[in-house]
């Protein structure tokens, strides 16, 4: 299968599937979001799930795809620390604020410096109106988060919380833009993209949840192992699908473009903060959203 979507890379059907895949991504992804910030702790989650996909993908990474190459085993090694930083800036952005606030500032300001970082790493050039409609799915975005804050002060929540959720989640859309782009590079140093796959989840479980547990251990209220085994088990493969499918998307098409479709995953993310968190939505938010959602359309169909 590896060896059929490399084939398919650069062609009309290999765009399509890309375009689809960064879709399925973005639902994903929001569910994903989801299930870290609810529960107890965002960091005891991660650590959970990581646990839970690095075990999963083991008997893959070691068994069944071909090695990584020593060139590929260095990308890893970087992939390794990037993601770890990302994870635990995740988690704390998660921490400090609500969903709502530090998601789409995150997944806001990712699309834009991760284009920027294509151009200089794989020779990939946006066409004006691509460049327009990318301006337009960040500002929208990142409007939505401002709106969101503006209610969060109505109801009392002080300036300075607000304040350091949004730098951890401006770092957090930072740290998404270095790792897609490592990641894109390292998915196509790989003979076998699921090769790259299979041991990113793999080496996953020996990081993070090392972080997790000290926190674990502090917690005053722990949830059960049951609790945690149940949402890391679902949270993993939520990861599969939202990391696994962006990932195929980026070695199909080109890197910004996926990038960018990924992240109408705020689309998704705001029913679910409707939904399961109880968070308002006005005539606003939908207009804002639907702008979004434009903003994607112009990136892709240019």
């Amino acid at each position: 299968m590896g060896e059929q979507i490399v084939a398919l890379a650069g062609t009309p059907a290999g765009e399509l599937l890309s375009v689809a895949l960064a879709l399925l991504s973005a639902l994903a992804h929001a569910i994903f979001g989801a299930i870290n910030k609810g529960g107890i702790d965002p960091f005891v989650n991660r650590g959970a799930i990581n646990v839970s996909y690095s075990l999963m993908a083991a008997p893959f990474a070691l068994f069944v795809v071909p090695w990584p190459t020593p060139e590929l085993f260095r990308i890893l090694i970087a992939v390794y620390f990037i993601h770890l930083l990302y994870e635990w800036l995740q988690s704390q952005s998660f921490h400090l604020g609500a969903f709502t606030v530090v998601y789409p500032i995150a997944r806001g300001t990712g699309p834009l410096i991760t284009a920027c970082f294509a151009m200089v790493a794989f020779g990939e050039f946006l066409e004006p109106s691509q460049w327009f409609g990318l301006l337009l799915l960040s500002g929208s975005i990142v409007s939505l988060a401002l709106v969101n804050i503006r209610e969060k002060q109505k109801q009392g929540i002080s300036a300075h919380g607000l304040q350091s959720a949004i730098l951890v989640a401006l770092a957090t859309g930072v740290m998404i833009a270095v790792y897609t782009t490592v990641d894109a590079h390292g998915i196509r140093v790989a003979g076998n993209p699921f090769t790259f796959l299979a041991w990113f989840f793999f080496i996953g479980g020996f990081g993070f949840p090392f972080i997790a547990y000290a926190r674990w251990r502090k917690l005053t209220v722990r949830p059960g192992l049951g609790e945690l085994a149940a949402r890391g088990i679902f949270g993993a493969l939520i990861a599969f699908l939202s990391f696994g499918a962006v990932m195929l998307a980026t070695r199909l098409g080109k890197v910004g473009e996926a990038a960018a479709l990924r992240e109408t995953s705020i689309i998704f993310a705001t029913g679910i903060g409707v939904l399961i968190f109880r968070e308002k939505i006005d005539a606003r938010r939908l207009g804002i959203i639907a702008m979004i959602a434009v903003g994607a359309i112009m990136v892709e169909f240019h």
